[in-house]
This record gives C-alpha cells, sequence and structure tokens, in this order.
C-alpha cells in the first residue's frame, strides 16, 4: 500500500490553506474571540464555493466522489488555520457517513445541500456529546447506543457548552429526539456510530496535526527574532533541543495518522487500535507543541496580545473531541489484551506487513 499523497491531493490541501491563510487570519481569529466577527457567513460561503463540503460526497448529490485519503490533508489545513466553521465535521464525519445511507429518501435529499453547503449540519455522539455547531444549523445527526437520527434543527432543544476555544461554538442536545423516528437501529446503529467515532477521531488527529505544526512555526520565527545576550535565544542549545523534540514527535505522529486513514471504516480491533493511536500520538504532538511554545515564548506567549494562544487553545479543545486520552488509550487496551487482538511477533510485524502488500 503506497501512503504518498498524490500531487492532486497536495495541491487541493495547498490551495485550501491559501484561502485559509485569506478567511482565517489571526486578525479574523481575534474578531472571533472578542465576539465582534461578522465574517463567518462569508467565510462559510467561501469554504462552499471551493467545494470542500462536497469532497466526501458522492458525484451523484454533487460532490466530488473522494474518500477520507482525500479529505485528511483538508483536515490538517484546518487544524493549522484554527478554522471557526465545523468544516470537518460537517464534510469529513457527516457527509460521508450519510453517504452509505443515500437510498433512504431523506438522506438523499439532503446530501446535495450538505455538499453545496446550503445545509448545515451538527454531528453528537456520546464521546462527542458537545457539537460543534455552524451557523444558521439546519440539521443534526445524533446517535446514541441503539439508534442514529436525523433530525431539522427546528426540532432540537439545545444547551450552549462553554469552551476554552472560543472559535467552537458548542451545543448539545436538551433531549436528543424524543419520539423521532431513528434511521438506524440496533446492530446498523452500533456500526454507525463506530465509523462516526473513527472519522472523528481521525480527522480531528489531523487537525492536531495542522494546529502543532503552526505552533511550531510561531515558536520557531520568535526563537530567530527575540534576542538574549546580543544574540537570537534560538541559538542556545536548551532551545534548539526543545524545539527539536516537537518536530521529531510531530512527524512521528503524522505517520501514524496518514496510516490510519486506510482503516477509518473498518471495524476489525487492529483498524480501531490504529485510529486510536492516531488519535492519542496526534493530540499528544500538539500538547507538546502547545506547552514548548508557551516555554520558547516566555511569561508573554500566556498574553493575550500574542497569537498563540488561538492555536494552544484549539489544541487543548481537540484533545477532548471525539474520545479523550483516557478513552483512545483504555480501548487500545482493550483491544491488544483481548483475545482479537493477539501479541506476539508473527502476529504484529509479520501480519502487519503481510496486510501491507497483499
Amino acid at each position: 500500500m503506497d501512503f504518498t499523497f498524490t500531487e492532486e491531493q497536495q495541491m487541493m490541501a495547498g490551495a485550501f490553506r491559501e484561502l485559509a491563510a485569506d478567511i482565517c487570519s489571526p486578525e479574523h481569529l481575534r474578531a472571533v474571540y472578542d465576539g465582534t466577527d461578522i465574517q463567518g457567513e462569508a467565510r462559510w460561503a467561501r469554504l462552499a464555493d471551493m467545494g470542500l463540503f462536497g469532497v466526501l460526497a458522492p458525484e451523484s448529490a454533487g460532490g466530488m466522489g473522494l474518500g477520507d485519503a482525500d479529505f485528511v490533508l483538508l483536515a490538517e489545513e484546518a487544524g493549522r488555520a484554527a478554522l471557526p466553521e465545523p468544516l470537518v465535521e460537517q464534510a469529513g464525519v457527516a457527509v460521508p457517513a450519510l453517504r452509505e445511507l443515500a437510498i433512504l429518501p431523506q438522506v438523499a435529499s439532503l446530501l446535495p445541500r450538505l455538499a453545496s453547503g446550503e445545509a448545515r449540519i451538527a454531528v453528537v455522539h456520546p464521546y462527542n456529546p458537545f457539537a460543534n455547531v455552524p451557523p444558521a444549523v439546519t440539521h443534526w445527526l445524533a446517535c446514541d447506543a441503539q439508534a442514529v437520527y436525523l433530525l431539522e434543527a427546528g426540532s432540537v432543544e439545545t444547551v450552549a457548552e462553554p469552551s476554552v476555544d472560543a472559535g467552537r461554538r458548542l451545543s448539545r442536545p436538551a433531549a436528543l429526539a424524543q419520539g423521532a423516528a431513528p434511521l438506524l437501529t440496533d446492530v446498523a446503529a452500533r456500526e454507525m456510530g463506530e465509523r462516526l467515532l473513527n472519522r472523528g477521531a481521525l480527522h480531528t488527529a489531523a487537525q492536531c496535526l495542522g494546529v502543532a505544526e503552526r505552533m511550531l512555526a510561531i515558536s520557531v520565527d520568535y526563537a530567530k527574532e527575540r534576542h538574549q545576550f546580543g544574540k537570537p535565544i534560538g541559538s542556545y542549545q536548551a532551545i534548539k533541543h526543545h524545539l527539536a523534540s516537537v518536530a521529531v514527535k510531530l512527524e512521528f505522529a503524522r505517520a501514524v495518522v496518514y496510516a490510519a486513514v486506510a482503516h477509518v471504516v473498518d471495524l476489525g480491533p487492529r483498524a480501531l487500535a490504529s485510529v486510536s493511536h492516531a488519535k492519542l500520538a496526534a493530540a499528544d504532538a500538539a500538547d507538546l507543541a502547545a506547552r514548548t511554545a508557551i516555554q520558547v515564548h516566555g511569561a508573554m506567549g500566556y498574553s493575550w496580545e500574542v497569537d498563540l494562544h488561538f492555536y494552544m487553545k484549539r489544541a487543548w479543545a481537540l484533545g477532548g473531541a471525539w474520545g479523550d486520552h483516557s478513552f483512545h488509550a483504555r480501548r487500545i487496551q482493550t483491544l491488544v489484551c483481548g483475545e482479537a487482538f493477539p501479541l506476539g511477533p508473527d502476529q504484529t510485524f509479520e501480519r502487519t506487513a503481510q496486510g501491507i502488500h497483499r
């Protein structure tokens, strides 16, 4: 299996990076945090004009018909920009989930509107109970242990939830789908919920990569500009070692995230462990990048005037989204220690190599 991204995938990510730099600069983020932002609808329209909401939607619904491997770099760029709009939740989680149910009339009529950005959907899950809600939300995709629901926003009473990251508008349903007819129940609902969790965790991990890389870049630039005793602080070994540790952890996490893309829709024990490993590795890299950035900046790293806090808070928020550290660590532990995931060199490295080359 070749994990190298194609030129088209890289070009699409590059185009999104340019767009994000234009519509989601630190000045835009400051307005969001200050409560003075008036560009939310304009940002949503620019994302829709680029076709980003339809990347994983079927061509029959006006989308591009691409796969999760095509979206992971876009999720990474969304993290790098600390994008306030929930592009990842709609385009990377909800749309591909509903694509599997396109045979249902209510889903078939909604998919083209989601792909175009006309309709806006929030996703709530037992391990992501606080949905990142788009502006003027029109629908909710909600699941519990026994059922999956597609609800119109007007029928859902919600409760706003505060977040350390003011760029994320969090809400939860006050009562989940009372009297509503479910899309799926029982085994089919549980499998759909597992795939929602996998996609949410994987694309959240990709966002963690992007935000970690952004904080590392900010710290490196600051270390070049800030002088102490007549020379840049980046010339001192202590600073170099801290930044190098972040770079190493980030690159190790990147490989894990990219490898997990191939397993995101599978429900076998190795696939679940791969996704959880990706979330743990990427979230840990983002956390280390945040802590190191504060150390490099010194006391001013905590201040409102420095742009670092936008990305630092996004890293902390993403760490708890779609399963926190404890959940994913327990999931890996359960899988590794269970009979479905036997240990030993003949069951790990050799079996993985056979799977890759099959």
